[in-house]
């Protein structure tokens, strides 16, 4: 507990819950999602098609877990067939500046990282089999 008698969080230790909640905001599905979602809600379909790559499946578990999270929230319409929209809570919401920051850190960097890892592949390649 802290001073003011608030529990002291220590994402460091392999124990704190604070690290299944960094594992699911640092989950590049999540950063992707939160995303799109930072702009409208979305359906199912919409999600899916706007996130490349992404399959059915791992769409209904990311959207399931952010749920459970307090992350997004998840609306069904009656209707036939069933609508279903997803959006971000005000909790959600608190992510979007911090997640487009890493979309942008990423875009920005990636030709410096790609050429990294042509120089490291390169000196690995090199250097197969040396030792200190």
């Amino acid at each position: 507990m802290d001073t003011n008698g608030a529990i002291a969080w220590d994402v460091y230790a392999d124990t704190c819950p604070t690290r299944k909640i960094l594992d699911r905001i640092a989950d590049k599905w999540t950063v992707l999602i939160v995303g799109r979602l930072s702009t409208s809600k979305q359906r199912f379909g919409e999600l899916r098609r706007e996130i490349h790559g992404i399959s059915p499946k791992v769409l209904t578990q990311k959207l399931r877990e952010l749920e459970r999270d307090g992350i997004i929230v998840r609306r069904v319409y009656a209707s036939v067939p069933p609508k279903v929209e997803y959006r971000l809570t005000p909790l959600g919401g608190t992510l979007i500046e911090l997640l487009d920051a890493i979309r942008v850190w990423s875009e920005t960097h990636i030709e410096s990282i790609l050429e990294a890892q042509q120089v490291f592949d390169s000196q690995a390649r090199d250097g197969e089999g040396e030792e200190d």
